[in-house]
């Protein structure tokens, strides 16, 4: 009876496990979503490659700013209530935006939409922390790091079959009520009282802040996203303008090239757990990335070239994520402070994210297409120097908790 007990309670753990990962996917739909639409928009509403850049950016103005306090909120209200007030928040968002008829108001949109996003992305890992062992963490946070490129993937696929824009919103919108529902279905409440947590916020923040490791985190996600969104965001235009294709083979393209950065995430779980070095894996990324995306931006390839030049960018890109994200339980103050430290590592993503889309499209209108290499060359450089600290942060922390458990032993 005990045995069928575990394998019923492992099956309902693996089912919310999914669930929460497709939120997150549909979180991050709301992100590509702009990019599939992006010729639409400038069609209907006339806007220039700057708008668009807005349109991606101010989404994550929110995340900048919010990444912490939400890690906060989680330990307050707790994991699963904040994971649906995401979704709600999410939903209400796409619907105002899908509604709107003025630039002004499809900006406004945007913050609700961000603010939601921030609320999925922090309040989902820590829900995967709680629900699942120790053992299985390394490959459920794998699957975690895969939502951003898959749920932006997804949102590539799926545009192109509808012949508007606000289409493509309430699409999305019936995606996330979906999402909601499952959430409220499948995900166990938190059997901890919220209410009787120790320390505040200010204290929380101040000791975060002031390690290394977390700061790390922020800053090197914070890179990895500037380079990754100065590529990302205009794909599809990039494809339609340089190789002369539809909007429809752009977006499967744009597609296959966001997929490709899952595998890297994959790999990247698998090489961890085998001992392979956290440092070492963000400076080969960093220089594979800046290396074939600055090709993409400087050398008018062919067709053939151009794509595989994006998919190597994209794969390898994918293990900085993973990398980064498997860190933080180590590289956290405290345990409690995890969801704080997820938090910053998001108002990192968020602020590369909320940089990359602005800049770019500004230098591209300006300089052309070639402009992109500087920032994807500066980044990639900034990478490869902190990297090592990242290691040798990791490998104290490691210490520090080995020696403490010794003790106790």
């Amino acid at each position: 009876m005990s045995a069928l007990v575990t394998v019923a309670q492992y099956r309902t753990n693996w089912l919310a496990v999914t669930t929460v990962v497709a939120a997150g996917m549909v979180a991050a739909m709301q992100v590509g979503k702009v990019l599939i639409a992006s010729p639409l928009l400038q069609a209907d509403l006339s806007l220039d490659l700057a708008d668009l850049g807005w349109l991606t950016s101010v989404f994550a103005i929110i995340g900048v700013v919010g990444g912490m306090p939400a890690g906060a909120m989680v330990t307050r209200i707790g994991d699963r209530r904040l994971l649906c007030a995401g979704m709600a928040i999410l939903i209400l968002g796409i619907l105002v935006g899908a509604a709107s008829e003025w630039f002004a108001l499809l900006i406004a949109s945007r913050f609700l939409e961000g603010f939601g996003f921030v609320l999925v992305v922090v309040a989902g890992p820590a829900v995967l922390m709680r629900i699942v062992s120790s053992r299985q963490r390394d490959v459920v946070f794998a699957l975690w790091s895969c939502f951003m490129p898959a749920g932006m993937a997804l949102a590539l696929l799926t545009g192109p079959l509808v012949s508007s824009w606000q289409a493509i919103w309430w699409m999305n919108g019936v995606v996330a009520l979906i999402s909601l529902l499952l959430i409220t279905a499948t995900v166990p409440p938190s059997q901890t009282k919220t209410y009787d947590i120790e320390g505040n916020f200010g204290e929380d923040v101040a000791l975060t802040v002031r390690s290394r490791g977390p700061v790390l985190l922020f800053v090197i996600f914070a890179l990895y996203n500037l380079m990754m969104f100065t590529l990302f965001s205009f794909l599809p235009i990039l494809l339609v303008e340089r190789l002369n294709i539809s909007l429809g083979a752009a977006g499967i393209l744009s597609a296959l090239i966001t997929l490709a950065n899952v595998a890297g995430n994959i790999t990247a779980g698998s090489l961890l757990s085998r001992g392979f070095s956290h440092g070492r894996l963000v400076i080969i990324a960093a220089l594979l990335m800046g290396a074939s995306g600055a090709w993409v931006f400087l050398v008018q390839s062919d067709e053939t070239t151009t794509v595989a030049l994006c998919v190597l960018f994209s794969a390898i890109g994918g293990l900085i994520p993973a990398t980064l994200i498997s860190s933080v339980p180590i590289l956290s103050p405290r345990p409690r402070l995890a969801p704080m430290t997820m938090g910053l590592l998001m108002q990192g993503s968020n602020l590369g994210q909320l940089i990359g889309p602005v800049a770019v499209g500004s230098a591209i209108e300006a300089y052309g297409w070639t402009s992109g290499a500087t920032f994807l060359g500066v980044s990639a450089i900034a990478c490869t120097l902190l990297a090592p600290m990242l290691e040798g942060t990791l490998r104290a922390k490691s210490g520090q908790r080995a020696a403490i458990l010794q003790n106790r032993i």
